[in-house]
């Protein structure tokens, strides 16, 4: 039993540190790339300083992941129905980072600078270590509603190993997502065929504003989804508060003043409106004109479905998992997948776990995952399901029915 559990350790490892990995080129984390490439500009050739930004994001990557995860696995010990990205199923964190993504926008279209993050002169110094550190934070809590290949096997590991076991799986998550960095840092090779540091950067700095202000409105999107109107004004204030505070202290300090109070306040904006927004709760299917024709996934339901021998798609998603939403574009809500469905008479179930639903947690768990998306399939009469893969094809889901005919 312990060398069946060393290897379970050592692989999931070493998934999750492909997983990670592999975060680097899904679209959840192409914003704060944006910030890591031009850190590395800026920093030229000082290969010490380039070493310990590298070091330093590191650990900022690594151990936001320890602290989610081990957050996660205190919440399960306690008896709580909880998964990962459990973070982003609650509206205050959703408003608390998109008052940060407003913050970092500002700053990347140089009107406020953002101590940290910028830089600045200060980046072969201190600053830039501290910056590199809160830059691999954000990048890592960003990062965790994606979830892509090997990634869902790896941290449903989690489920069933004890907690010392667990904790170096999301380390090796975190140490897969900064290993791009650490390579760029410690391969001068690799490093010199970035750009050189020149005036291009105040461009491309402004250029880098735009995916942080989709990503800002994005999350407003998001707590309309998960809290209503309510959520979406609530959101909307706190936005145009921080950034006219931070613009006008941005002014301020370039005349010469000190505007501290406009930054303190700025900080405060997001934990004094919190408390305005509704808490999250399961809510009933909205189904879309353009999503495929099925109904809100509940274990009673598909046991009833199993039981009269029909094939099932059961779909597990979420508003904030960009994985799940590339799917549902690109695979699942498409007339020609409708078509085959209807054509093999399969059902269609979707497990909406936005607002945390802890029937879908067990659900997940009971499939040894903790994280969406997840896409299962039963067979015509019964039989067990078929594990998808978490990346989608039309081609996949138009022929899952291959051989099957309805009814």
């Amino acid at each position: 039993a312990g060398t069946g559990s060393l290897m379970l350790v050592l692989t999931s490892m070493a998934a999750a540190i492909i997983g990670g990995l592999l975060l680097n080129i899904m679209p959840c984390v192409f914003p704060i790339l944006s910030l890591k490439a031009l850190a590395l500009a800026r920093a030229g050739g000082h290969e010490r300083h380039v070493r310990h930004e590298a070091i330093a994001y590191t650990a900022g990557v690594m151990l936001t992941t320890l602290a989610l995860g081990m957050i996660l696995l205190l919440l399960r010990a306690s008896g709580e129905a909880v998964g990962w990205a459990f973070q982003l199923q609650n509206p205050a964190s959703i408003l608390l980072l998109l008052a940060l993504m407003v913050a970092i926008t500002i700053n990347l279209w140089g009107l406020f600078d953002l101590p940290g993050f910028d830089g600045g002169q200060q980046l072969a110094g201190q600053d830039g270590a501290r910056g590199a550190f809160w830059t691999g934070a954000l990048a890592a809590f960003v990062a965790t509603p994606c979830s892509g290949p090997l990634l869902g096997a790896a941290l449903g590991a989690t489920l069933v190993l004890p907690t010392v076991a667990a904790l170096p799986i999301f380390a090796g998550l975190g140490f897969g997502l900064a290993l791009p960095f650490l390579l760029l840092a410690f391969v001068p090779a690799l490093r010199r065929r970035l750009p050189r540091p020149g005036p291009w950067m105040n461009g491309f700095r402004k250029l880098m504003a735009i995916p942080m202000a989709l990503t800002a409105a994005a999350l407003l999107w998001l707590l309309w989804r998960m809290a209503g109107l309510t959520g979406l004004w609530v959101g909307m204030g706190a936005a145009a508060l921080v950034a006219a505070l931070l613009v006008t202290k941005g002014r301020i300090d370039r005349a010469g003043g000190a505007c501290g109070w406009a930054l303190l306040v700025a900080v405060a904006v997001p934990v004094l409106a919190a408390p305005l927004l509704p808490a999250a709760t399961a809510r009933p299917m909205d189904r879309q004109a353009d999503q495929l024709p099925g109904d809100a996934y509940t274990a009673e339901k598909l046991a009833i479905l199993r039981q009269q021998g029909k094939p099932v798609f059961v779909y597990f998603t979420a508003d904030w998992c960009v994985t799940c939403k590339i799917n549902e574009a690109a695979a699942i809500n498409r007339p020609a997948t409708a078509q085959a469905f209807r054509k093999a008479g399969i059902t269609v179930l979707m497990a909406d776990w936005t607002n945390g639903d802890p029937a879908i947690t067990r659900a997940l768990a009971a499939h040894d995952r903790n994280s969406v998306p997840l896409y299962l399939y039963y067979p015509k009469g019964g039989a067990e399901p078929r594990v998808l893969s978490q990346l989608l094809t039309p081609t996949m889901l138009e022929n899952l029915g291959d051989g099957e005919t309805a009814h």
